[in-house]
């Protein structure tokens, strides 16, 4: 079985919450037609061998990538002009993935990068409040009503999708100290790598791109198996 045909049934059949505090929605691209289908062509071309994959696991997914395309970290112009799968969605660029695919072109393209690697999220929704994005970390309330989906999540990537154990990436600072803590109870991945988020880094250190693009290919490399 690929590594697809075991992602995308944890994806598209991933439960959304009855009700969350503070006003705050979560939707899943991934019961939506055209993020499934982009989604599903996506992994198909990408996760076609059954190896397991390192996960580098950012907080949630945005509306504008994700939450578009069904691919994390992925926007409309990427998955078309990087990955080859065209689209009649917007075609408006969105920061994170603009680095990542940085990252992605300095580590050989999509084809090399994604033999190894799996995107995805801690919380693998998107949420917004008042129509914007929201993160899961951002109200106590809202991190403490996920923290089930989330150990549920972890655990069935590594047990059913089959991410690699002996290494995972966390994305972004804040979401690293919910990893590691989840790590230390489910006992799931020997090491964690931690890195600034990539909007976090187009945000506040754009001016250092090539540095903080060659910083992540570095920690990358170390990591694969």
């Amino acid at each position: 079985m690929s590594f697809a045909d075991r992602l995308l049934p944890f994806l598209t059949q991933f439960p959304l919450p009855e009700t969350l505090p503070g006003d705050v929605q979560a939707l899943s691209p991934y019961q939506e037609p055209v993020p499934r289908e982009l989604l599903t062509q996506f992994a198909h071309r990408f996760y076609a061998s059954p190896q397991p994959r390192i996960a580098l696991l950012g907080i949630n997914p945005g509306r504008l990538g994700n939450g578009r395309t069904g691919v994390a970290f992925t926007d409309p112009v990427a998955l078309q002009d990087v990955c080859g799968i065209a689209n009649e969605l917007p075609r408006r660029r969105e920061p994170s993935s603009q680095f990542v695919y940085e990252v992605v072109a300095a580590m050989g393209g999509p084809a090399a990068f994604y033999e190894d690697f799996y995107l995805g999220s801690l919380y693998p929704l998107v949420l917004l409040k008042n129509g914007l994005n929201y993160n899961y970390y951002d109200a106590p309330a809202l991190q403490t009503a996920l923290l089930p989906a989330m150990r549920d999540s972890l655990h069935r990537l590594v047990h059913e999708v089959g991410v690699a154990r002996h290494a995972a990436v966390c994305l972004g600072r804040r979401n690293a100290l919910l990893l590691h803590r989840l790590n230390q109870e489910l006992q799931l991945f020997d090491h964690i790598e931690v890195l600034d988020h990539p909007r976090y880094l187009m945000q506040y250190k754009r001016r250092a791109l090539a540095e903080n693009v060659a910083h992540y290919a570095a920690t990358l490399d170390k990591v694969r198996l």
